[in-house]
């Protein structure tokens, strides 16, 4: 099949058509350089320079200043959840807080515990993660280790739409599935991570956004393959870092600032996005039933059933023939799951709006 499909895949996602196309015609030379991204060495003109534009990208996009340590690790944010404790709760002597809003939510917290007391401060798992919890639900306290939340779940389809404010306790947050869609106050951040493969690229890179203060919280006993210290100080070269995946990434950082015009006007597409899938939603008369409660709806990850899992298959069987792709939910949840990421173009939105409503009225 050479015919692109719209794919609405939870990750790997789609990346934007114009840098795959990008990445097709330097993947056997990069410009001026004379071999592919995939053969030359990460200590080369040629790669510190597309490393150093990612992070500059990267800095302007999110407004990162100087007190701020970009790294680019490897990983995923699995690696992440039990890396971040090693650096900032092991021998801390303090207890870190972990605001569970879904499925990895729910596996961070497990994973800190390996390191120290993580406790558990708000959990949605009562109603299944179909909601989020006002800031003043959560309990805090002030020498804390840190507080950690989810972003953006991608299994259940909810979504933080502001950024909280911790105070004076760092906040740490996972915005994998949701990173770069958004403007953030990165400020009211200590960490801020992200795996790439939704927003950012292809699998294997990791981004750490890192305040330099937390650095020195790092103990000895962290190894360096693990420490956020010695990335910061190697600036994450350690050891060979994917360049494949952060000259992607840097090309994702380009599209966002030259063709989609910066993260205000990359969240204005994706409301827009999402309103044709939701409007499909709510319109249907209660045929397609959304899992996450209005106010928490994800922009990126849109979760639905249908009146029956039989229905349901149908739904995903019959929306892959229209090039509908990758529609089926998690186990846990079930039903429909929609990605949604910055890169699906607002014409793939609307064909799937238009199919919903088709399949509505051929069987609601």
């Amino acid at each position: 099949m050479t015919e692109r499909v719209d794919n609405f895949s939870p990750g790997p996602a789609v990346m934007p058509l114009s840098v795959l196309e990008q990445i097709q015609r330097e993947m056997i030379s990069l410009p001026g350089v004379g071999s592919s991204i995939l053969e030359i060495s990460h200590r080369s003109k040629a790669f510190l320079d597309i490393l150093a534009e990612a992070e500059a990208n990267l800095r302007r996009l999110l407004g990162i200043g100087a007190n701020y340590k970009v790294l680019f690790l490897q990983g995923g944010s699995r690696l992440q959840f039990s890396m971040m404790p090693m650096n900032l709760l092991r021998d801390s002597g303090k207890t870190a807080e972990y605001v569970v809003s879904g499925s990895w939510g729910e596996k961070a917290a497990k994973e800190a515990a390996f390191e120290g007391e993580a406790r558990v401060t708000w959990s949605g798992k009562a109603t299944n993660y179909d909601r989020l919890p006002a800031w003043s639900e959560v309990p805090r306290e002030a020498n804390s280790a840190y507080v950690h939340i989810t972003s953006n779940e991608t299994i259940q389809g909810v979504q933080f739409a502001t950024d909280p404010d911790a105070g004076d306790v760092p906040l740490i947050c996972d915005a994998s599935s949701d990173f770069l869609h958004r403007p953030v106050d990165i400020d009211r951040y200590g960490i801020f991570y992200a795996c790439a493969q939704k927003n950012a690229g292809p699998s294997g890179v990791t981004i750490v956004v890192i305040r330099e203060d937390l650095l020195d919280r790092v103990p000895k006993s962290v190894p360096s393959m693990l420490s956020y210290a010695a990335y910061a100080k190697e600036n994450s070269m350690q050891n060979t870092p994917n360049t494949f995946g952060i000259y992607a990434f840097m090309l994702i950082t380009r599209w966002l600032e030259r063709d989609i015009g910066g993260l205000a006007k990359m969240l204005e597409v994706n409301r827009a996005k999402a309103k044709l899938v939701y409007d499909a939603l709510d319109g249907s008369g209660g045929f397609y039933r959304g899992h996450a409660q209005k106010d928490c709806r994800s922009l990126m990850n849109v979760t639905f059933r249908l009146p029956s899992e039989e229905v349901e298959k149908r739904f995903v069987a019959e929306a892959a023939k229209e090039n509908l792709c990758e529609l089926k939910g998690h186990r846990s949840v079930g039903g429909i799951r929609a990605s949604i990421y910055n890169a699906m173009p607002m014409d793939g939105a609307g064909r799937l709006a238009e199919f919903m409503g088709e399949f509505c009225r051929r069987n609601g």
